[in-house]
């Protein structure tokens, strides 16, 4: 009786699994990940033996037609089969000396996935096994870097009125992600969940235009600063970007003006330094906030605040309605804006910028320098300079140009490592191993005893993240402002024929193994502009500096009463 029950079970689980039904994005976000693997794991497809885009064309249609799993898994059983024999290779040895960093690599969906049958799951568990072990077709790993480039990959734009077209592109973006993100474990939503969203989308999109924000809302998953869309405009098509005449930051929920751009039609519209905007063209700056959270790619809402403004202070029309809060009153002004960033560049922006020392001695023999114009031609001038000083304030918030070895050698003790990092293994695609470390540094028993001062804030992006880590392991700096943009490691640029996008492309750590993307460098003092310091022209990050080497690291009470020369920040922007 029990044998007759059995048999009777296995029948009907038989049954239901052919007359179970799948949906359209469950078939496609499956074909997708398989499509992918197969991309850079059969001996056959890595080696570049086939045209693995109009594979996928070719199979769509027939994925398109299975109406259950069994159906489905026949499909891609048979497109495996097609491919060629596989030789059985392994186990395939690793390097004693490779230390896997694992928590990007997760290949379990291959005997997880409800659709898939046991043979097909069979099917591939064998081709990890046996995966290729050559030069990857469609990839190539940086030399002395690691990150990855593209190769002998489709870039054309897909046919907008194609819906495999276009999905052709979105998997080819994913699977990069898949597979060579090496931050791909810190998005906020799954990556497998964020396909399984996009691809109704770009089922939907009816133009390039629309596609294009599908491609911006894929790519603002990935949570990396580094991470941008640049669609790209024919040479026919004139410049429709109009700017407005100054540089912002968002505070509380306004942008503040913190930096003139075009000093002429800044005069013409009496636009200053410390104005505040509360809406552009009748939306509230938290509305414009609200609306582009699907469209930006940010580590972290400092980052992503930064990269909005941008955009807020830009428009497509010659004529923009800003309202403006001055001393208490909401002001409205219909703005004319320019395309000064272009042609009128210079004419409009002569006299904006003032020139910047590279460094300087402050009052109270303290030194300055602003990492981001500092050249290592400089470095030996810089260090004459300022040795005697009691402090040296180096401002990181910015892009330094290469410095931080030669100054290493400066206020270094010890040689230091400071950071080490993880990279793609393009034998074991998905996986990521351990690299040895970057040091900073020497033996210097002459070495700077003053106190070193680093600023960063959300500008403190990549490199400069990483010259602020070298500082910090120096043991003698103290890192004073608010959060970075949390994204480091040399990029990996993917250029296409009608956009080119980006993302970190080798993992940084500290040497303790302890996350910086995201989190971006903590600083030791955490201290951020506000409305009124900007008004006043102030530079409250300095500042705060300044009172910490006058005082040591005082409470905020204590900072209020204490009676401290701050002009040295005011003369700084002058």
């Amino acid at each position: 009786m029990k044998k007759i029950t059995l048999f009777f079970l296995i029948v009907f689980s038989q049954i239901l699994f052919s007359q179970t039904k799948i949906t359209e994005t469950e078939k496609l976000a499956a074909t997708c990940k398989v499509w992918g693997f197969l991309k850079y794991y059969h001996p056959k497809v890595a080696n570049g033996d086939f045209n693995w885009d109009q594979q996928l064309l070719d199979v769509l249609p027939k994925i398109e037609k299975a109406e259950t799993k069994e159906a489905f898994s026949l499909v891609l059983e048979n497109w495996i089969d097609n491919l060629g024999e596989i030789k059985k290779t392994a186990p395939i040895a690793v390097s004693k000396d490779v230390e896997y960093f694992d928590k990007n690599f997760d290949l379990s969906w291959i005997n997880k996935n409800k659709l898939f049958s046991k043979n097909l799951s069979k099917k591939l568990k064998f081709i990890e096994e046996n995966r290729f072990q050559g030069e990857q077709f469609y990839v190539y790993g940086m030399e002395h870097v690691g990150n990855i480039g593209l190769k002998n990959e489709s870039v054309a734009n897909p046919d907008f009125t194609d819906k495999n077209s276009k999905l052709r592109m979105v998997f080819m973006l994913w699977n990069l992600v898949e597979y060579f993100f090496p931050y791909k474990y810190q998005t906020d939503e799954n990556w497998d969940i964020t396909l399984e969203k996009m691809i109704p989308l770009t089922i939907q999109s009816k133009n390039k235009n629309e596609f294009f924000l599908v491609i911006r809302k894929l790519a603002s998953r990935i949570n990396d600063s580094h991470t941008d869309v640049y669609v790209y405009r024919n040479i026919e098509e004139p410049s429709q970007a109009k700017f407005f005449p100054a540089d912002g930051r968002i505070i509380d929920g306004k942008v503040v003006v913190t930096e003139i751009l075009a000093d002429s039609l800044a005069q013409a519209d009496d636009i200053k330094v410390g104005d505040v905007i509360t809406k552009v063209d009748n939306k509230t700056i938290k509305e414009i906030i609200a609306e582009n959270r699907d469209f930006i790619s940010a580590s972290n809402e400092s980052k992503f605040l930064d990269k909005l403004v941008k955009d807020i202070l830009v428009s497509k029309s010659d004529t923009v309605k800003v309202e403006f809060l001055k001393n208490g009153k909401y002001v409205i002004k219909t703005m004319i804006w320019h395309d000064y960033h272009d042609s009128h560049r210079n004419e409009f922006k002569k006299g904006a910028k003032k020139k910047k020392q590279k460094f300087k001695v402050l009052e109270n023999n303290i030194g300055y320098v602003d990492m981001g114009i500092l050249k290592e031609k400089d470095v030996p001038n810089m260090i004459e300079a300022l040795k005697g000083t009691k402090a040296i304030v180096f401002d990181v918030r910015n892009y330094p140009k290469g410095t931080i070895r030669e100054i290493s050698n400066f206020i270094n003790a010890h040689e230091e490592k400071f950071a080490i990092y993880t990279i793609p293994d393009l034998n074991y695609p998905g996986r990521f191993k351990w690299t040895s470390g970057t040091s900073s540094g020497s033996e210097n028993k002459d070495n700077y005893k003053g106190k070193v001062i680093v600023l960063v804030d959300e500008n403190t992006q990549s490199h400069a993240e990483w010259t602020a880590m070298a500082f910090r392991a120096s043991g003698n700096a103290t890192i004073i402002g608010s959060q970075t943009s949390g994204a480091d490691g040399n990029i990996s640029v993917f250029g296409f024929s009608g956009f080119r996008t980006v993302f970190s492309g080798i993992g940084v750590y500290y040497p303790d193994k302890k996350e910086t993307q995201r989190i971006g460098i903590v600083p030791d003092i955490e201290i951020k502009p506000t409305i009124k310091g900007i008004q006043e022209g102030r530079d409250e990050v300095l500042e705060r500096a300044l009172l910490f080497i006058e005082k040591g690291n005082v409470k905020e009470e204590e900072k209020m009463n204490a009676k401290i020369d701050l002009k040295n920040s005011q003369n700084l922007r002058n």
